[in-house]
């Protein structure tokens, strides 16, 4: 499905040139649009809304490059860009800050943004078990992880079979750092 339609292709292409030369904090320093290829492939295979899965690919193009809400909008729709805006942080504000408004804004985010911000969580967490970042030390992944489930469980509720690779890879999280301790 997401080789096959124009508009994935279109949204894939628009962010791979929006996140060229970007790479993963990981150590194994990925191309950063890996990312968002998986998150999209997250909510396709658990049946997410077609806006849902289009705003995967653009989700962090607003935090993250040079590109503006207004692009997005124009290029995409109003529809797929206000869900981008709903799952994009404030990166003027503080880190702790942010991370506090992502816990808030999980209780009251449209749905296809709740489904998009937990794929983002489960591939972040897939991040952290197969390639942290080599500068985060233990307790910073556990910090992490911490705060990746308390966000989660604002996002869940709206799919099911999404709530429950969550909640599996909060779980592998968890396990594989408690094995590390």
């Amino acid at each position: 499905m997401l080789d096959t339609d124009p508009d994935f292709a279109h949204a894939l292409a628009f962010a791979a040139r929006a996140h060229d030369g970007q790479t993963r904090k990981g150590a194994a320093g990925e191309p950063y649009v890996n990312h968002v290829i998986e998150v999209a492939e997250i909510l396709v295979a658990h049946g997410a809304p077609r806006e849902a899965i289009l705003a995967a690919y653009l989700h962090d193009t607003v935090e993250d490059t040079a590109v503006t809400p207004e692009e997005l909008a124009a290029e995409f729709g109003d529809a797929v860009a206000r869900i981008v805006a709903e799952v994009t942080d404030d990166k003027a504000l503080p880190k702790e800050v942010r991370k506090g408004l992502q816990i808030s804004h999980a209780l009251v985010c449209s749905a296809p943004a709740k489904q998009l911000k937990l794929a983002d969580k489960i591939s972040n967490l897939r991040a952290i078990i197969d390639s942290p970042p080599a500068a985060w030390n233990h307790a910073r992944r556990v910090e992490y992880v911490g705060w990746a489930g308390r966000v989660g469980a604002g996002l869940k509720g709206g799919n099911p079979a999404l709530d429950a690779l969550f909640d599996a890879t909060y779980r592998a999280a968890l396990l594989r750092l408690a094995e590390e301790a």
